[in-house]
């Protein structure tokens, strides 16, 4: 599922890209709950070090744009099981292919699949190409579920977009927990399974 190719509207150039899952990553230009987010990290007295950079669409685009940044780099996945009635944030490091064959059980879930602009616009309040950790800010209801790949957590510091994708924000692990409890999210730590 992971190759499956998946459309995102673009509205900022008015034009589709087809872009594959694994690569698709944060729309440009100035999100409206970006401030918003700043504001969070800052009230809550969350760290981070904040890198403006050229806008990146694949992780071939964050290696070749992004500088060298001490930290871990990061690919946030958004799911909803067969029924539709749970939702999953699901983080592994920004080179590991998912097995969506594996992942279900892994996480006691039925078939999964990548969720709908509309559901994600209706549980992160992002649009497609935008999907980022921070954006559970906008789970009000704790509705999405996080989980992140135990070989990722390893990482002492983590690289995360502040929901668009011309900045890239690195923030430690203490304080990516103090985001989490902020927000009202508790997370799991599990063997996400990769493609061998």
């Amino acid at each position: 599922m992971e190759d499956d190719l998946i459309m995102g509207y673009l509205k900022t150039f008015k034009i589709t890209f087809r872009l594959r899952a694994e690569n698709f990553t944060f729309m440009v230009g100035r999100s409206d709950s970006m401030a918003d987010i700043y504001k969070f990290l800052d009230e809550h007295r969350i760290k981070y070090e904040r890198h403006e950079h050229p806008p990146v669409y694949t992780v071939e685009d964050v290696h070749r744009l992004v500088p060298p940044l001490p930290a871990a780099k990061t690919k946030n996945l958004f799911f909803r099981n067969n029924k539709g009635d749970r939702h999953f944030i699901i983080i592994v490091a920004g080179d590991k292919r998912v097995d969506m064959k594996a992942l279900p059980k892994r996480i006691k879930s039925s078939r999964l699949r990548f969720g709908s602009p509309n559901r994600l616009k209706k549980y992160l309040g992002v649009d497609p190409g935008s999907v980022s950790l921070l954006a559970v800010i906008n789970d009000t209801q704790k509705a999405v579920e996080v989980i992140i790949d135990r070989g990722l957590w390893k990482s002492k510091t983590f690289q995360f977009h502040p929901l668009v994708n011309t900045t890239t924000l690195v923030i430690k692990r203490d304080d990516l927990k103090r985001f989490l409890h902020h927000t009202g999210h508790e997370m799991q730590i599990l063997d996400v399974p990769g493609q061998k």
